[in-house]
């Protein structure tokens, strides 16, 4: 099947608590978006594979799951592949919203466009062509659920986007953007305690972008030492989902 759509060109509270392939293809082209829809093999669960323009004339493919009104993009550790979301992509999905794991530019057939810039300073134009195409078709509400880089972009997009177009954004061990105070939409920041990397612990760091950000926020540090959507494969995978879902919910 295909069908045709038009891409547009365009109080705080703290909280602490204690990869698979999808397995189906689609191809839906919308003034560049491509679909063609079937069943998985147990026949309940569909995924389409899309592929989507950016702001700056890239191209993001992405794997798409599940009907809500509220859709969340999924970004990966390192900016990298859409496969290591389908175990979240499919709790997403069956808690009612419409799922879309991308890849980042420099992954699979997605490519960056034409202006120079460090591919790791253009991550946040894949966000934002993920939330327009999103947006045209169908999405009432769009949230982003961004891993370590991949929540880099999402804040940078989140700073870029036009008024209403993110709604919330969940950043799971991200490093940090100039302009913080910036950032639109709701938001929940998540890191576990002893998360590091070669400069020291992450949480510093990340607490003083939580300051530094308007509300609604929220802070959640889990125990452990696991590092953005490496959490899911812990013990804390539970409880980051659960509350990541009721962030969620309580976006709608």
């Amino acid at each position: 099947m295909s069908r045709s759509c038009r891409i547009p060109t365009l109080s705080t509270s703290v909280r602490n608590a204690g990869v698979g392939v999808f397995g189906l293809a689609v191809t839906v082209s919308c003034a560049g978006v491509s679909s063609n829809p079937r069943a998985t093999a147990a026949g309940t669960d569909v995924v389409s594979r899309v592929s989507f323009s950016t702001p700056d004339s890239g191209v993001v493919h992405a794997l798409e799951l599940g009907r809500g009104n509220h859709a969340v993009i999924l970004g990966s550790n390192g900016c990298g592949a859409k496969e290591s979301w389908e175990p979240e992509a499919r709790a997403f999905a069956a808690a009612g919203f419409r799922a879309l794991a991308i890849d980042f530019r420099g992954n699979g057939q997605s490519r960056a466009g034409g202006r120079s810039l460090a591919l790791a300073d253009s991550f946040h134009f894949d966000i934002l062509g993920a939330v327009r195409y999103l947006r045209a078709t169908g999405a009432r509400r769009v949230s982003v659920v961004g891993a370590s880089c991949a929540g880099d972009a999402a804040a940078q997009a989140a700073v870029e986007a036009q008024p209403d177009e993110i709604d919330n954004l969940v950043l799971l061990a991200f490093g940090g953007i100039p302009s913080p105070e910036r950032m639109r939409g709701r938001k929940l920041f998540v890191v576990t305690r002893d998360d590091a990397n070669d400069a020291g612990l992450r949480l510093p760091t990340i607490r003083g972008q939580y300051e530094r950000s308007p509300g609604p926020k929220e802070f959640l540090v889990l125990e452990g030492a696991a590092h953005a959507q490496r959490i899911f494969r812990t013990a804390q995978g539970d409880a980051l989902r659960a509350a990541i879902l009721r962030f969620l919910a309580e976006g709608r």
